[in-house]
């Protein structure tokens, strides 16, 4: 399943990279952050994965926000 969400609360490329980096980490989540865009592209292997990924980001970047 491929879902695209446009985010804010990300505040510069290197957090935005070490958020991809441990997305990237979950089993069965591959994620690619376009900091300049604000848009983050998930590859799941299955729907209840995007919750545990938004709430790993919110972990990361308390001030994050997002929309479909």
């Amino acid at each position: 399943m491929t879902k695209i969400i446009r985010f804010k609360g990300i505040d510069c490329a290197n957090c935005a990279a070490k958020v991809e980096k441990k997305l990237n980490k979950m089993k069965g989540v591959n994620a690619t952050i376009s900091f300049a865009a604000g848009k983050i592209m998930f590859e799941l292997d299955d729907e209840s994965l995007f919750e545990d990924a938004i709430q790993l980001i919110r972990k990361e970047e308390p001030d994050f926000e997002y929309s479909l």
